[in-house]
């Protein structure tokens, strides 16, 4: 099975994010990266392409000549695979110009500034008939899907209640960085800023994990630090399409916090709960009999979650591996789909333009809430 060549937009000197995508593709040998743009700055994006041995010649002054002139090469030449890890205002035109040329699309979340533009690439992206993969990370951990599967299967019953929660603390006070500049600055993160950078992943992993979608919610909107353009802080009261309840709570002003993302789910049967600080531990608990403790690794998992894991048992697998999953995942379905064979169940399971549609219609639903005195609002697409 050949290698998918891979062109990154953005992820120059001082952009955390764009170090984490490299070290995802390159984890299973599936990905070249052969060119990029990695700045709006030509002599930077040079130097960023010099150290990771990339040719001058790839290495592009802006994301419209990447694009046009990568597709000028030859098809055994030119790169398969368009990533894009810049600011959320830069996401939604390199991709659809990437998806109008014929490029296979991985984006980092949220998918684009407004909803409309997201249903605009969901059309794109079928007119095209390429891939686009939707780096919502801790769908990738393989005690995550097992939590899915467990609720699939029925084993807790009908779901009734859903929590989880995003906290941070490194906004707690005015900070001055590249990364914290974009995320609080409404030109570049959207109508949203805690709620849009980290209560998208919580949104996404209550739906991935329960199965179920949000129909209605009410908000809670906070700025908590003086002077700051957008929400650092929120919480959410949610209604699934089942009935059940959930809450949702982000913020980015928990002082102390780190990335303390936490899921607990609970049916008629029994509940599950799921902490990123213990990535590799499954709690499952039950009305009527005592709890249990999945491990990675096990055994006793589901073809998902074993799948998507990596070392024997006991080994700890976190972050850069689940981040590595969405790349395999992507890549092997990608290159089976170019042979015309069948692609496993488990390969399909990554996030992409579905869940980014519905990552913004919760993005705009909870601003209108939070904004609102009529705080029920109906999250519809």
């Amino acid at each position: 099975m050949r290698k998918l060549k891979l062109a990154m937009i953005g992820g120059g000197p001082g952009a955390f994010i764009g170090a984490v995508h490299r070290i995802a593709a390159r984890m299973d040998n599936l990905y070249d990266i052969v060119a990029g743009s990695f700045s709006s700055s030509a002599e930077k994006s040079k130097i960023t392409a010099k150290e990771l041995g990339i040719s001058p010649d790839r290495a592009y002054a802006t994301y419209q000549d990447l694009i046009n002139k990568e597709k000028q090469l030859p098809e055994d030449v030119r790169v398969d695979v368009v990533c894009i890890v810049t600011p959320n205002h830069l996401h939604f035109e390199p991709a659809k110009l990437a998806l109008e040329n014929g490029f296979h699309v991985i984006l980092d979340k949220p998918i684009t500034l407004a909803l409309s533009e997201a249903k605009e690439l969901k059309k794109l992206q079928k007119e095209s008939g390429k891939e686009l993969l939707l780096t919502h990370t801790y769908t990738g951990y393989p005690m995550v899907k097992e939590a899915k599967q467990q609720i699939a299967s029925g084993a807790l019953g009908k779901i009734r209640k859903v929590y989880v929660e995003y906290p941070q603390g490194w906004l707690s006070n005015a900070v001055e960085s590249k990364q914290a500049d974009w995320r609080t600055d409404p030109s570049k993160s959207g109508i949203a800023g805690a709620m849009g950078d980290i209560g998208t992943h919580a949104f996404n992993l209550a739906e991935y994990v329960s199965g179920l979608e949000v129909n209605k919610l009410c908000a809670d909107i906070n700025t908590v630090v003086p002077n700051r353009r957008l929400d650092d802080d929120g919480a959410v009261l949610l209604r699934f399409n089942n009935g059940a309840s959930g809450v949702l709570m982000a913020t980015q002003i928990a002082a102390g916090e780190e990335n303390k993302v936490k899921i607990r789910a609970y049916g008629e049967k029994g509940g599950l709960e799921w902490h990123q600080e213990d990535a590799n531990s499954l709690m499952m608990k039950w009305l009527d009999a005592p709890a249990q403790i999945f491990r990675t690794g096990g055994s006793y998992v589901s073809s998902f979650a074993s799948h998507n894991t990596r070392t024997p048992a006991g080994h700890p697998e976190g972050y850069l591996e689940a981040f590595a999953n969405l790349y395999r995942n992507f890549a092997l379905t990608v290159l089976l789909k170019k042979e015309g064979k069948e692609v496993p169940k488990e390969y399909l399971d990554f996030p992409g333009v579905e869940e980014g549609i519905r990552g913004m219609a919760f993005i705009e639903t909870v601003i209108a809430s939070g904004k609102s005195d009529e705080k029920w609002v109906e999250l519809t697409i």
